[in-house]
């Protein structure tokens, strides 16, 4: 019985169950910047392990983006049990 109700949440809510908006907002900006940097600057003579590849460029940037962007997320505050 526990898939019937996974089955019943929307793409929408399971996306952002995985992960937070605020990061899923940085991976689109940070791919979107791995890009235009690779278009823009590149590698003119293609040995640049990253900035040669627009795939590595995109991922890259997505990866950076993520990080940035869970920097912003909201993380619930831990439990402290007092001693009594």
């Amino acid at each position: 019985m526990e898939n019937s109700s996974n089955q019943k949440r929307s793409f929408k809510e399971r996306i952002f169950s995985i992960v937070p908006p605020v990061s899923l907002i940085g991976i689109v900006v940070g791919a979107l910047g791995g890009y235009i940097y690779y278009s823009e600057i590149g590698c003119v003579s293609g040995t640049c392990a990253i900035t040669s590849n627009p795939y590595m460029s995109v991922l890259w940037g997505a990866v950076m983006g993520y990080l940035v962007g869970d920097m912003f997320r909201k993380k619930p505050k831990p439990i402290v049990k007092s001693e009594e």
